[in-house]
């Protein structure tokens, strides 16, 4: 077993002031790269995608209720499958209604989407416990395939986190372009009075970062929604620069040097 070397307090002291310089480069990198992904363009949703949830039939709007935001998680569960994808698993165990509270209180609404049927998945959904999720599926739709969710050359051509087959192949993957699958990932819908547009999507380790509601939000068009976040004049309500997610404590701010 590999442990960390032993040394005084004096030299830890110096080793993690000179990583702290390096972890705040990262912090302003990172502030930096959110903000040209809220910069990026967006692409209007043309097609009237259904799916199917706990009270039958909704469409994409639904899923945004009264929020001008949706991210979805695509959940791999293929329809052959009993459970889903472990990964995913894991990543929806440690979701839970405050963290969705979190999302609403910024004005952004979540789901999770999958292409196995709705009796499946909400049967491993009371399986795992998780009564504070919407999961939807796609079943019938094409909305697994046009997000690249789904991969089936059979169905459509093959597009892995922007690699398309030939490029996938030069890269060693020939696998994923020739074979079906699921795939995990994220993506962002932004609703406006002119319709309903696609603004971002992840895949792969493009996702592995995410933690709290500000890794989410972070994904977004409308990002956090605080004073700091550039580019300016994007959401009609700001919120203080600090991660506080209720009505009370909306206008304060934060001393704690964060």
């Amino acid at each position: 077993m590999s442990l960390p070397e032993i040394v005084s307090r004096e030299q830890w002291l110096t080793a993690r002031k000179t990583l702290l310089i390096r972890e705040k480069e990262l912090t302003r990198r990172r502030d930096a790269l959110n903000a040209d992904r809220r910069r990026l363009p967006m692409v209007r949703v043309e097609t009237d995608y259904v799916f199917t949830g706990p009270d039958g039939e909704v469409r994409l709007a639904d899923l945004f209720g009264p929020h001008t935001q949706l991210i979805v998680q695509h959940v791999m569960f293929d329809p052959a499958w009993e459970d889903a994808c472990p990964g995913c698993t894991g990543g929806l165990d440690e979701l839970n209604a405050q963290f969705l509270d979190h999302l609403a209180h910024r004005n952004t609404a979540f789901a999770a989407i999958s292409r196995a049927p709705y009796p499946k998945l909400a049967d491993y959904r009371d399986k795992r416990g998780w009564d504070f999720l919407s999961w939807y599926s796609s079943a019938g739709s094409t909305f697994n395939y046009d997000y690249h969710a789904s991969l089936d050359p059979a169905v459509t051509p093959v597009v892995f986190n922007y690699r398309d087959a030939d490029e996938l192949r030069a890269a060693g993957m020939a696998e994923v372009a020739e074979q079906a699958s699921e795939i995990s990932g994220m993506s962002c819908f932004l609703r406006t009075p002119d319709g309903i547009f696609h603004t971002y999507s992840a895949y792969a380790r493009g996702t592995d970062h995410l933690g709290g509601a500000y890794g989410f939000l972070d994904l977004t068009a409308l990002g956090r929604q605080e004073q700091w976040e550039e580019p300016k004049g994007r959401s009609v309500a700001v919120f203080a620069n600090a991660p506080f997610f209720t009505e009370e404590n909306s206008a304060k701010t934060c001393d704690c040097g964060c």
